[in-house]
């Protein structure tokens, strides 16, 4: 067998970094991985089936982004917001999304306004059934889809970045029961874009954002479960 041929080819590189990356992502969007959580390189390497290399690579690009701390002889950890840099992740947020949501309204069509619609009916259901993960998860989305309306794929990734930081600041912050974001006010967001009233857009995004942040007040305890259950790959 030559080099070549025990070396991987780049497609199937990025697909087991992406693996990799998108369920630590996912497991803090979702507040399955809270602030202070451990990410032991052995335990990554056998749940995803990748060298120490491979998971050394998607930690050091997560910590570039600001979602892990890498300490020094201690290993990886999921990051702990203080609150001044609560405050700037806000503060860039609103200023940001004051942006998409602004371009949303120009460019979403009928049948993106209807797919909002479709998103505010599954948090509304998710809400009345008590199901935070979704709740949680579905509240992040939103954002997330407006910004893919707003047309710039640079933008969008930057807020991806803040609304993962954020969704760690929640699960230091906020108190449990609580969603990460109004359904009514999600809900008086999508009726200015119908109506294509950006003013009031901005409006209602930069209160919303602003209700949101400051209902951020208290910490909270993380339950012992091991990372496999926190990523959701192995069951309680």
């Amino acid at each position: 067998m030559t080099l070549k041929d025990k070396t991987p080819e780049p497609d199937a590189t990025q697909d087991v970094d992406a693996r990799l990356y998108q369920a630590i992502f996912d497991g803090v969007l979702n507040h399955r991985l809270t602030p202070g959580t451990k990410l032991p390189e052995p335990e990554l390497c056998q749940l995803f089936g990748v060298g120490r290399a491979v998971v050394r690579r998607v930690l050091e690009r997560l910590a570039y982004e600001g979602i892990v701390a890498l300490r020094p002889n201690k290993g990886a950890v999921i990051a702990e917001p203080t609150p001044e840099e609560t405050r700037e992740i806000f503060e860039a947020r609103r200023s940001l999304e004051r942006v998409l949501v602004e371009l949303a309204v120009q460019r979403a069509s009928a049948h993106d306004i209807e797919a909002l619609r479709r998103q505010l009916a599954d948090e509304h259901e998710a809400m009345h059934r008590f199901d935070q993960p979704s709740w949680a998860r579905l509240a992040s989305d939103f954002h997330l889809r407006i910004a893919g309306l707003a047309g710039n794929s640079i933008l969008q990734r930057y807020l991806s970045e803040l609304v993962s930081r954020c969704s760690l600041i929640v699960g230091v912050y906020e108190p449990p029961g609580n969603a990460p974001c109004e359904h009514d006010e999600h809900a008086a967001i999508v009726d200015c874009i119908e109506a294509r009233d950006a003013p009031g857009a901005i409006r209602r995004m930069e209160a919303h954002l602003r209700e949101l942040e400051e209902r951020i007040e208290t910490s909270r305890m993380q339950g012992e479960k091991s990372l496999g259950q926190l990523l959701g790959m192995v069951q309680p």
